[in-house]
């Protein structure tokens, strides 16, 4: 077996059967404390592919910082052929304030590639593509939904690419999105280059969430197996997800009280009640229904509702008994 590559990440050269904590400088704090983006090298002894994970692009979402923090702690990557690159924290300024946003309230996923002399969001993309991206060979970004807004696990990405497709598969996400690409973010900088990256999307901002959590955790060993990065296992445990046909947020008819929602998850078939809403007096009552049969895969969690807000996103598919079969056994899995 061919000896590894190092790879060299700001000023720091990490050579084969090392490890690095590295620091990437980013603008400071407004009282002149530096600031820096955590970087964890895993550079293996062994020639292989260069993957790296990256979570808390959006400050306020969690999931994947944890997801992170866990797999370093796994024995399993002392066998590790290539090189991980983990990112647990890349909007540093906002996981501080516990924010979406960066200080200048730009979305940090609609700012890349970035520039060394633009925005601070700007600057902090420029140095992930610069520093990260460009030395891998593919990518997984973790995320969760937005504040009070939970997402069933789910993979995102370009399933035109067939190499991605297959990373995809191999996570092993109960449900897998053929979704949009939006420019300025990561994943359109990515398909832009040719570049294989999967998007997991899972809980909710500001939360752990054990279910999300375990299945990322798992989904990312398993694309590191399937890429060759670490041993193959005698027992295949991936599940082969479903993959949606279409998407849509079910938006409230009115305003007033959200109850008796449906959880994630759930089948629901055209016309279904997901939820009501009602007057504070509890004189007007308005039904909000499914728009076609299908998985609830996106919830919005508040219990209050303006006219026009987003309460749920329901996915379509082929099979939809298949599909809730997935989910039913996805959830089995990680909740034992």
């Amino acid at each position: 077996m061919a000896v590894n590559k190092a790879i060299t990440i700001g000023e720091t050269t990490v050579k084969p059967g090392e490890r690095a904590s590295i620091s990437l400088p980013v603008a400071d704090m407004y009282t002149g404390a530096s600031l820096s983006m955590p970087v964890k090298v895993i550079c293996g002894r062994r020639e292989g592919p260069v993957l790296f994970v990256s979570a808390a692009i959006h400050g306020d979402e969690l999931n994947g910082v944890e997801i992170i923090r866990r797999l370093l702690k796994r024995r399993t990557l002392q066998s590790l052929r290539g090189t991980l690159v983990a990112v647990p924290v890349v909007n540093v300024h906002g996981f501080l304030d516990l924010s979406r946003y960066l200080p200048d309230r730009r979305d940090l996923n609609r700012s890349f590639p970035g520039s060394s002399k633009g925005s601070i969001a700007a600057r902090m993309a420029n140095i992930f593509i610069t520093q990260i991206v460009s030395k891998a060979d593919y990518g997984i970004d973790l995320h969760t939904g937005a504040l009070n807004r939970s997402n069933l696990p789910q993979i995102r990405a370009n399933l035109d690419n067939e190499v991605t497709k297959e990373l995809a598969r191999a996570f092993g996400a109960a449900v897998v999105l053929d979704s949009k690409i939006r420019d300025g973010s990561l994943r359109a900088c990515a398909a832009d280059r040719g570049f294989p990256m999967l998007i997991y999307e899972a809980g909710e901002a500001l939360r752990f969430d054990e279910v999300a959590i375990r299945a990322g955790l798992r989904g990312v060993i398993q694309v590191m197996r399937h890429l060759g990065m670490l041993p193959q296992i005698k027992k295949k445990t991936t599940m082969n997800p479903v993959i949606a046909d279409s998407t849509r947020w079910v938006r409230a008819p009115a305003s007033g009280i959200v109850s008796s929602k449906v959880a994630l998850g759930t089948r629901v078939r055209e016309g279904q009640r997901l939820a009501i809403i009602g007057d504070p007096l509890g004189e007007a009552e308005t039904h909000v229904v499914a728009p076609f049969d299908g998985i609830v895969i996106g919830r919005n969690n508040l219990p209050l509702s303006h006219e026009g807000d987003a309460l749920f996103n329901v996915a379509a598919f082929e099979s939809i008994s298949r599909a809730e079969d997935k989910v039913e056994q996805f959830v089995a899995t990680h909740t034992e």
